[in-house]
């Protein structure tokens, strides 16, 4: 029996060839899908970076504190924020200044709508007199007791030395003295005698003071005991022929004002209002 040799196993130089394309291929294949995907990788970054370039990192801005307030209440807001002398003091330094004076009047200029300021001065001072101020230049302290002239200056105009006091002070036969005040360092800017007022209005005042017997930091504490805010105005005033009262002007934290009649015998609030603008 012959056996024939076992024959070897070779390929051929063309299955050689075919073998090492397709090897070379998938090399290749295989180094363009690495690369796309490194390029994609790269560029969805490059994406994101310029993004955040571009779009700014979102914030919640609060609203403006005023962006609700009336007209009125920004007001309020800007004087009272600027103001640093309270009522209680103005009242002293303003009582100071005429001898055995008692306040009538106080308040503070630039909150209310209704200043007291029943005639303008021609020169621009915001007196409520009315009366031309003098050439001489401001004193620290004011003009002597009885004084019928002023010290202060001419040229300041109203709210130019910043938020102002202003005071009204009787004497006992009621004449009144007008005392203008630095709400910021507490000076007297002005005081001056009203030349504006006659006999009669001098018995009113005179008969107002006799028929109070509450004082006007007694009235003061009432109102902000019913509500809590600055006080920013006190006057003497008659309740329609049943006495007198004590008018006081409370701007709260809301910077809405409210007014409180208060009765000058009994410290009683008898009205109160309160002005929403």
């Amino acid at each position: 029996m012959r056996l024939d040799p076992r024959r070897k196993n070779r390929h051929s130089p063309r299955s050689r060839n075919l073998k090492v394309t397709g090897a070379a291929a998938c090399v290749a294949a295989a180094a363009l899908l690495l690369t796309a995907c490194g390029q994609s990788s790269d560029s969805a970054t490059s994406a994101a970076t310029e993004a955040a370039k571009v779009l700014p990192q979102k914030t919640t801005a609060s609203p403006s504190a005023t962006a609700d307030l009336t007209e009125a209440q920004q007001e309020r807001k800007r004087v009272l924020d600027a103001t640093e002398v309270t009522f209680d003091d103005a009242a002293t330094t303003a009582v100071g200044e005429v001898a055995g004076g008692k306040l009538v009047d106080l308040d503070l200029e630039g909150v209310d709508d209704d200043d007291r300021d029943e005639s303008p001065s021609p020169t621009g001072t915001g007196s409520p007199t009315g009366s031309p101020s003098p050439t001489d230049a401001a004193s620290p302290t004011g003009s002597p007791t009885g004084s019928p002239t002023a010290t202060g200056s001419p040229t300041a105009s109203p709210g130019a030395e910043g938020p102002v006091w202003v005071a009204e002070v009787a004497e006992k036969d009621g004449t009144v003295h007008t005392v203008r005040i630095n709400a910021v360092d507490g000076k007297v800017i002005d005081a001056r005698v009203d030349e504006d007022q006659d006999d009669q209005d001098k018995q009113q005042t005179a008969r107002w003071l006799s028929e109070a017997t509450q004082t006007p930091e007694q009235a003061a504490k009432v109102a902000t005991e019913k509500k809590k805010g600055t006080v920013t105005s006190v006057s003497l005033d008659d309740n329609d022929g049943n006495g007198v009262i004590w008018s006081v002007d409370v701007v709260g934290s809301d910077w809405k004002k409210t007014t409180f009649d208060v009765d000058a015998k009994n410290d009683t609030i008898v009205r109160e209002e309160t002005d929403n603008d």
